[in-house]
């Protein structure tokens, strides 16, 4: 757990987002094996900004949100949260940056022997013991009720669809008030009706709370109702980045076979 020396330290960077990008990663590498998986990818995004990285499976996108909350090292580049390059650093004083982070994992990766209120509260217990019980019980069926899900507070993961799941995914991601959301396929798995109302509950979220927020998805409508812009990525580099309009006028070959396709 974040000792309050390193909670101090990740209060006093600058967030003034109108200089310093909420996220920057800057000439990023990863390979596994022989594999590149990311070859000098450098992006970033504003806090009140969402970022959509597509492309197709196995192109690194989870993997970049993998080494943007420290779960993967790259092999060179730099991580930059307000500007201070996180990759090196000391799993304690990662953890004070953590805690910043909101994360949606791809297939929720609920606790299966958790109660749905018992999910969100998992990083409330672990990471905010100055709070009251009363207080931390009252934080989830507030952001249960916020997402949607706030008669289920006793359920159980395997008693709720997958949409439900997804929800209660992003309450649990929400649970430390982050700054900083990242949304690993966050429709993957749904059935459109589902997944548009995933997205829609993920716009309203992050104009009420203007977050800082990466969603790595190959769901391109999704990332056109959520995105301020897009980053289309192939072979592990950025083959163009910008507003949906700026994808549509491209020429490159690989940006309209992707844009027909999806």
């Amino acid at each position: 757990m974040a000792t309050a020396s390193d909670i101090a330290m990740m209060q006093k960077l600058p967030h003034d987002e109108s200089s310093i990008p909420a996220v920057a990663v800057k000439q990023l590498r990863k390979k596994f094996e022989s594999h590149c998986v990311l070859n000098g990818i450098t992006l970033s995004v504003n806090r009140g900004e969402t970022l959509a990285v597509l492309g197709r499976s196995g192109t690194g996108k989870s993997v970049l949100l993998r080494i943007i909350i420290g779960l993967e090292s790259p092999d060179s580049g730099e991580v930059c949260i307000y500007g201070q390059n996180i990759v090196g650093l000391a799993l304690d004083r990662m953890g004070a940056i953590r805690i910043k982070m909101g994360f949606l994992f791809q297939q929720s990766a609920l606790y299966d022997s958790l109660t749905v209120a018992g999910n969100v509260a998992f990083p409330l217990e672990h990471h905010r013991r100055d709070m009251a019980k009363s207080e931390r019980s009252d934080r989830v069926k507030q952001l249960l009720v916020e997402v949607g899900m706030g008669g289920n507070l006793d359920k159980m993961p395997s008693d709720i669809s997958g949409g439900m799941q997804k929800r209660v995914g992003l309450a649990r991601a929400l649970a430390l008030e982050p700054e900083i959301l990242l949304l690993d396929e966050p429709t993957s798995g749904l059935d459109p009706i589902s997944a548009g109302e995933i997205n829609e509950l993920i716009l309203k979220l992050q104009q009420e709370r203007k977050m800082a927020s990466i969603v790595v998805t190959h769901d391109l409508h999704g990332a056109r109702t959520i995105a301020n812009h897009l980053a289309l990525l192939d072979q592990g580099e950025v083959v163009i980045e910008g507003k949906y309009e700026d994808l549509q006028k491209s020429e490159i070959g690989f940006v309209r076979e992707f844009l027909n396709l999806s």
